[in-house]
């Protein structure tokens, strides 16, 4: 079993956003820190999730357990199903990608268990824009 741990991080209410991603495998670990953009802390948390499901994806890992301290995405993922349009479409997308594995779990843990995803993002909305540099 695949263990995933996601965070999505927001300075600002909505503003730059990141998502941390650590992921467990075959006794080894990837790390994660993904500039989002401009969001607020559910839409990143939502995100978080999505990048890491497209992340297992490549992987072609079959049966992952995503840990997160977002009740709001726990709760969307396992009920399929959110009240504010806001986050329908990242929703759809979410339970999209989860079909593509043989076994998706989703929990809620505590923020205590989650430093590290959390660090991660973090640190990804400390990276610095590169627009108009490309």
């Amino acid at each position: 079993m695949i263990e995933v741990y996601i965070d999505g991080a927001s300075a600002g209410n909505p503003g730059k956003s990141g998502a941390g991603i650590f992921i467990k495998h075959h006794g080894k670990v990837e790390r994660y820190s993904i500039p989002l953009g401009i969001y607020n802390n559910h839409e990143a948390e939502f995100l978080a999730l999505i990048k890491a499901l497209e992340i297992c994806q490549s992987f072609n890992f079959q049966t992952i357990s995503v840990r997160s301290d977002s009740t709001a995405v726990v709760n969307a993922v396992e009920k399929e199903y959110t009240k504010k349009e806001k986050y329908k479409t990242l929703l759809d997308r979410i339970l999209t990608l989860i079909s593509s594995f043989d076994l998706f779990f989703i929990k809620w843990v505590p923020s205590s268990e989650n430093k590290t995803a959390d660090d991660l993002a973090r640190k990804a909305i400390q990276v610095k824009d590169l627009e108009g540099t490309h």
